[in-house]
């Protein structure tokens, strides 16, 4: 089955639709749409996870449109799934049980920028690439990256992180404030533009990565960074993925500022030179950029080569133009395609995991060597500076044998971090892919807690039901 084949058109019908239906194109009009295509659309994200069909999709344009939304659907007792840009990867978009798909796209107002606090509100429709442009004049940008042109509510929901990550943080790191839609239409708000605050409990932070199951996030209180005054970006190829480990390792351990180095292994770099015409050396290799002011830059690149030099690093190379970094970093943010190119037909069953970064290599190369007789392409990648690493299975999805590799592959590289004092999940968020992994990382107690917030916030579980959290133990 492909990613994007749809299992069943309605799969939870519930008894209070049809009336919460009406209820709903009564608040919305022709933004409340029950077609095949639109619910097919908001059933699946970026992955390999089949199809789950919402039966009803919403479009709000304000906080008060998704309080009503959320009150009716409270009535009903009918689930609730917000949506964001669609690129998900671990299935926090499917319909497990049907329901409402509650897509904020069209919410996509920059409310405020504040130039002299470097922060902004924004709505949760207004993508990563959107808020930089509308930036462009003020010498202001926002830095967390994760590739895809993901939308920040999105992005917040799920603690994203991404490229930029190991100088200027996660999202986790980013958000000073939310308002929030919870469960009953209730609208809260979390918290302030100040930077710090040490009053009550940190409200903005429950929900930051909660992926919709504890509330519907409709508007969020960004920081901002100045443009750094001079950038650069370079180039280094390694004999071998742990050569490469080592030298980001080194590198962060020396207290050099790098604002973004990407590890990409020989599969990686294949698919990218074939997809872009390029012709990078097919092995191991590091992307790297350095912030800061001119003579900064160059004294971080000259240190950094030394230490690449001492791990067998060769062809450090910069992009010298502005033209040239942007193809370069384009190049990474699109591997996603390229690598699914390498297998015409395959699906990408993408996943993460995060240890400390003085068991990098140790992990990545472990698996890599369970990986090297899969029936199928294995690459490796990675935010290395802070010890976030991915793997891509691509896999034919209706070959039963190939999707039990990639499960097991999965589970030992996931069951590895922890041992190593990692995380199931650095970025790519939990959905209903890795639940299950949860209960092994955080223990019983942990997750009865879990538990607990979420029956306190959402007591008929209609927020995303079925995601972050493991199922009941038998």
């Amino acid at each position: 089955m492909s990613a994007t084949a749809t299992t069943d058109a309605v799969t939870h019908p519930h008894p209070a639709l049809d009336g919460l239906t009406a209820s709903l194109r009564d608040l919305l009009g022709p933004r409340c749409s029950t077609a095949q295509s639109e619910r097919e659309h908001h059933g699946h994200g970026e992955s390999y996870h089949p199809t789950k069909a919402p039966d009803v999709v919403c479009y709000p344009a304000t906080t008060e449109e998704v309080s009503r939304i959320l009150a009716l659907c409270h009535q009903a007792k009918v689930p609730v799934i917000p949506f964001g840009a669609g690129t998900s990867l671990e299935g926090h978009v499917v319909a497990l049980h049907g329901g409402v798909c509650l897509d904020l796209s069209r919410m996509q107002r920059i409310i405020a920028v504040n130039t002299e606090d470097l922060d902004c509100v924004i709505e949760p429709g207004v993508t990563r690439k959107q808020l930089n442009e509308h930036l462009r004049d003020t010498g202001l940008f926002f830095p967390v990256d994760p590739g895809a042109d993901a939308t920040l509510g999105g992005m917040t929901a799920t603690r994203a992180s991404g490229t930029n990550a190991v100088r200027y943080g996660t999202m986790k790191d980013n958000v000073l404030a939310l308002t929030v839609v919870l469960a009953d239409g209730t609208v809260l708000k979390t918290g302030g533009r100040a930077r710090k605050s040490s009053a009550g409990y940190d409200l903005t932070r429950l929900f930051v990565g909660s992926e919709g199951t504890l509330g519907v996030i409709t508007e969020i209180t960004l920081k901002l960074y100045g443009i750094p005054e001079a950038s650069s970006v370079a180039v280094c190829s390694f004999p071998d993925v742990g050569a490469a480990v080592s030298c980001a390792i080194e590198t962060i351990q020396s207290g050099i500022q790098v604002a973004r180095v990407e590890l990409l292994d020989e599969t990686c770099m294949r698919a990218i030179n074939l997809h872009n015409g390029l012709s990078y050396p097919e092995t191991a290799t590091l992307f790297i950029e350095f912030h800061g002011t001119q003579a900064g830059v160059e004294q971080q690149s000259t240190a950094m080569h030394a230490i690449a030099l001492g791990h067998g690093g060769s062809g450090w190379r910069h992009a010298a133009s502005a033209e040239e970094r942007t193809k370069l970093w384009q190049a990474r943010h699109n591997l996603h395609y390229a690598l699914l190119a390498l297998r015409p037909g395959a699906s990408s069953w993408g996943t993460d995991a995060c240890v400390p970064i003085s068991e990098l290599a140790t992990c990545i190369t472990e698996i890599r060597e369970h990986a090297k007789d899969a029936p199928f392409p294995v690459p490796a990648l990675g935010h290395v500076g802070d010890g976030n690493f991915h793997m891509g299975f691509l896999i034919k999805m209706d070959s039963p044998a190939e999707i039990a590799e990639a499960e097991r592959l999965n589970a030992l590289l996931v069951n590895r971090a922890i041992d190593l004092g990692g995380t199931c999940t650095g970025e790519h968020g939990v959905g209903y892919g890795k639940s299950k992994f949860l209960r092994r990382e955080y223990g019983d107690e942990a997750i009865a807690v879990m538990r607990r917030i979420k029956q306190s916030l959402d007591p008929d579980n209609i927020l995303n039901p079925g995601k972050v959290l493991p199922p009941a133990s038998p």
